[in-house]
């Protein structure tokens, strides 16, 4: 029993619980999003949206991306239109329960993929006052127009700064890139993480990663989301914790 209180006393010095929730939407055609999305999601906890064009099968790549080309200079061209957008999937978001949401995007020549501008057209409103963080990939130029159509379209949204840029050579390298990302936004207070107690009067604490596994050592964790479970009297508590 000691040695229990012990250890949920040391852990909860640097464990902290997640309060607030996280909405990651992205949209991905090459799947580098959906790679960065991918180790994001093994950093936070978050709920992720997929955006998807409505018109199946599209070579987006095709005669030098020419569709999405074509798709960019439509909304350039009148971007308060609603039929200047392409068509996406239906998708359905609670916003009310979200505090935070972090949005991945692709680079198209200058500006936000036309597929997750639509997303953001349709739905900017509802995340006014929200803290809406930014990931960009592309090939090679800088982010700034995809920053101002993010603007744009989300107006009442408070943004985080910086925005995170990575390139599409830099994928394999995005874990470290999103960490240091993630300390530099103040993800932690963003995220309302509260610390957990340390008075508890725990009789057992197990600590398993987000796949359910035990997690033996319990003070020599890497970076990540676990849950802590233990009982106090007789009731049996489960926490999200954030390192």
């Amino acid at each position: 029993m000691k040695r229990i209180l012990l250890s949920l006393a040391i852990i909860a010095v640097s464990y902290m619980a997640i309060s607030a929730k996280t909405l990651v939407v992205y949209y991905s055609y090459t799947n580098n999003v959906h790679s960065i999305v991918t180790v994001l999601r093994s950093q936070i906890e978050t709920d992720v949206i997929r955006i998807e064009p409505a018109e199946k099968g599209l070579d987006y790549a095709a005669n030098n991306y020419a569709i999405g080309s074509a798709q960019i200079a439509a909304i350039r061209a009148n971007p308060d239109d609603a039929s200047s957008y392409p068509a996406i999937d239906p998708v359905e978001v609670d916003f009310d329960s979200y505090d935070t949401v972090i949005i991945g995007a692709p680079l198209w020549w200058s500006n936000m993929a036309a597929p997750l501008q639509t997303f953001l057209f349709n739905n900017g409103s509802k995340m006014a006052g929200k803290n809406i963080g930014l990931i960009v990939s592309s090939a090679s130029s800088g982010i700034s127009g995809v920053e101002a159509d993010a603007k744009r379209l989300i107006p009442g949204g408070n943004f985080l700064s910086p925005s995170l840029w990575i390139r599409s050579s830099q994928t394999s390298n995005a874990a470290s890139m999103i960490s240091t990302w993630l300390n530099s936004i103040g993800y932690e207070n963003i995220a309302g993480v509260e610390s957990i107690p340390m008075d508890l009067a725990a009789s057992e604490i197990s600590i398993f990663n987000l796949s359910g596994q035990l997690i033996p050592d319990k003070l020599n964790l890497p970076s990540g989301i676990y849950i802590v479970s233990y009982i106090t009297g007789s009731k049996k508590i489960s926490r999200k914790i954030i390192i």
